[in-house]
């Protein structure tokens, strides 16, 4: 399965499971990919800056892809290639396809500050690793420090036919979305996916403004799969009613530093991860907070009662 400018849905980002002494944990692994097709996930993504991918070895990333692959049933699976240099992220990326992906997610180095330099940076990086292969911009400013505008996206997107998606991850970011769903309808660029990040945050309004679903890590997959489908069903207040139920643990999971130790304590709460482990160097919860999130898990259960598991 190849991916295409159809892409809608949610498109979970998928945590790296360890062990506590920082070993991949594959049957936690396992027990994620059971809870994304459960939730109703219309397909998953990999090695993405939450999968803790910088800290993986090569075997250790396309093993991960590929368990995942394997899993998911048929369903797109998306690999995040990005990397400091164009050889690993040729090498991901074909290996990858090679087993089966769908596509790959290609995030601009930190270096980046000009339209040129981003746009040039894209340009070498598809000329890596091939125009054959689907890929997808990621567009998250706030860990990147890439500030890309709407003119720049479409650039890119014109310049090169394999673009497909946009992981949008703006923030604020709802004007992005009209002015390029703005652009489509002018003809003055082709159709994308854009699906949507920063935790889930802001997705209620990012649907309302023409994304077609969600790409983010949040540890209740579920609200997310189920907020997409009510917009979509246009059953506006039952949508923004289930995200604000929501919005306390989202918020509180969207932290600066300790974010991945938030979903990761909470998927260790619901049964599906085994451990909260991160591979060092990463910032673990101290007890008052678990406290916290566990407060928040208890009150969250009042109204969506899958929060009783955790």
């Amino acid at each position: 399965m190849r991916l295409d400018h159809t892409a809608a849905g949610v498109f979970p980002i998928a945590p790296t499971a360890f062990h506590a002494d920082g070993r991949i944990d594959e049957a936690s692994t396992d027990r994620l990919i059971e809870a994304y097709l459960a939730a109703g996930s219309t397909g998953v993504t990999v090695l993405g800056i939450m999968g803790e991918a910088p800290k993986l070895e090569p075997e250790e990333s396309l093993g991960i892809a590929t368990r995942f692959i394997k899993g998911m049933k048929n369903l797109p699976v998306i690999v995040g290639v990005s990397a400091p240099g164009f050889a690993a992220m040729r090498s991901l990326a074909r290996a990858s396809m090679d087993r089966g992906a769908a596509g790959v997610m290609i995030a601009p180095v930190p270096s980046l500050r000009t339209d040129d330099q981003i746009t040039g940076y894209y340009r070498q990086a598809i000329e890596a690793i091939g125009d054959d292969i689907p890929f997808v911009i990621q567009d998250y400013p706030l860990t990147l420090s890439v500030q890309m505008t709407p003119k720049v996206i479409r650039q890119i997107v014109q310049d090169h036919p394999s673009c497909v998606m946009l992981k949008h991850e703006d923030w604020p970011g709802l004007e992005k979305i009209t002015a390029l769903r703005g652009f489509q309808a002018e003809g003055a660029m082709r159709e994308i996916s854009i699906l949507t990040g920063n935790g889930g945050l802001f997705l209620d309004f990012e649907m309302e403004r023409g994304a077609d679903g969600a790409m983010t890590g949040y540890a209740f997959p579920e609200m997310l799969v189920d907020v997409v489908r009510f917009q979509k069903e246009g059953k506006r207040d039952a949508a923004h009613d289930l995200f604000d139920a929501h919005l306390p643990l989202l918020r509180y999971e969207q932290q600066q530093g300790v974010g991945l130790a938030v979903r990761k304590y909470t998927l260790m709460k619901r049964g599906i991860l085994a451990s909260d482990a991160q591979r060092k160097p990463g910032a673990g919860l101290s007890a008052k907070a678990k406290a916290e999130v566990d407060y928040l898990l208890a009150r969250l259960a009042r109204t969506d009662r899958r929060a009783l598991a955790a």
